[in-house]
């Protein structure tokens, strides 16, 4: 379907791209200035929509960025509670072997 965009929904919302008003008919002649170059605001406004679209990406940075430093906050963590875990186990392993080396020596 090839329908022509609205004031609503443009084709395009790039201003460069976009048809150029034209005078309506019901206006008397000479009450609107003709052509008024508008590139500083076209331009100005584009560099709005670039500075807020990296606004967000360095947004969603940072929170990446804090996410990873959770993440490896957990995996070192769970890390050092394994190498608890596994010394406790083996002091307890250490005392075992301690007693039954001093049994055999007793007997």
């Amino acid at each position: 379907m090839n329908t022509a965009g609205t004031i609503d929904r443009p084709l395009t919302h790039d201003p460069k791209k976009q048809a150029p008003m034209k005078p309506s008919t019901s206006e008397p002649t000479g009450s609107v200035i003709e052509d008024v170059t508008t590139t500083g605001a076209t331009d100005s406004r584009q560099n709005r929509t670039r500075e807020m679209q990296l606004i967000q990406e360095a947004l969603a940075r940072a929170h990446m960025h804090d996410r990873l430093h959770d993440a490896e906050r957990e995996r070192r963590a769970v890390r050092l509670a394994a190498a608890r875990r596994m010394q406790r186990r083996a002091e307890r392993a250490s005392l075992r072997a301690r007693r039954a080396l001093a049994m055999a020596v007793m007997q």
